[in-house]
């Protein structure tokens, strides 16, 4: 079983840019979320706010990753690969933050759509494709580095967040902002065109007729967002977050 897993996490770690989409709207597809859970738009508001305080989480994870030590999860020619063991920073605290921070994306995502298939199918769903992923990176790692990897996987959880360690792990590191900005920004822009979209959806397929100011108005904040997104990339493209180099 752990064999196949590891196969399945093989190809999703090459294909996930394109895959994971693909997903995600196939899942939206199935049912437009519901205006209200239960009868109860005051209800539905309440999960609203939970899913969005679960995507803020999971983005604020992967921030704190990426502005302590951030490795390549792109791996080599899309191959699962590593060049250093990184033990450090958060991933002294959670051998791998950066996952825990997408599923909490995912879920908050699924969650806020609403619908119960949705919602169970979407978050199983890539539950297990991380946990397919993580098991082929262990299987690499395990390979290349051996009791050395051995002994980080005795001392910090696959996925827990043992916050015990963080000081330790971040002990002498700097929260470097100009990385977080670099490196996450597209991330932190397609969950709130998914938030954003969503929300359209869900007024768009409501019953009674369209608000059409809220709608204009939801459309010009996916603009503004579009806008910044592009901005960021222009900038870092010019260099603007590149690290000053030491003179020597």
């Amino acid at each position: 079983m752990k064999a196949t897993m590891i196969h399945i996490g093989n190809f999703f770690f090459k294909y996930r840019n394109q895959v994971f989409p693909l997903i995600i709207v196939a899942l939206f597809l199935m049912s437009p979320p519901p205006a209200e859970i239960g009868g109860s738009v005051a209800a539905e508001r309440v999960k609203d706010v939970i899913a969005l305080l679960i995507v803020f989480c999971g983005l604020a994870l992967r921030a704190t990753v990426i502005g302590y030590a951030y490795i390549q999860r792109g791996g080599l020619k899309k191959r699962v690969y590593a060049s250093d063991l990184v033990t450090e920073g958060m991933f002294g605290v959670c051998r791998n933050p950066l996952y825990v921070g997408n599923t909490l994306v995912y879920a908050g995502v699924f969650l806020l759509h609403g619908n119960p298939t949705v919602v169970i199918v979407g978050i199983a769903l890539f539950v297990f494709i991380y946990q397919c992923i993580v098991y082929a990176e262990e299987a690499f790692l395990e390979d290349k580095f051996g009791d050395a990897y051995r002994a980080y996987c005795a001392d910090v959880p696959r996925w827990m967040l043992r916050f015990s360690n963080f000081a330790q792990a971040t002990h002498g590191m700097v929260f470097n902002v100009k990385r977080v900005i670099a490196k996450d920004y597209s991330t932190v822009s397609a969950a709130l065109l998914a938030v954003l979209l969503i929300e359209i959806y869900r007024v768009a397929g409501a019953a009674h007729a369209l608000p059409l100011p809220y709608i204009s108005l939801l459309g010009f904040v996916i603009a503004v967002v579009g806008a910044a997104t592009g901005m960021v990339s222009l900038l870092k493209k010019r260099g603007v977050f590149n690290d000053p180099k030491a003179i020597s």
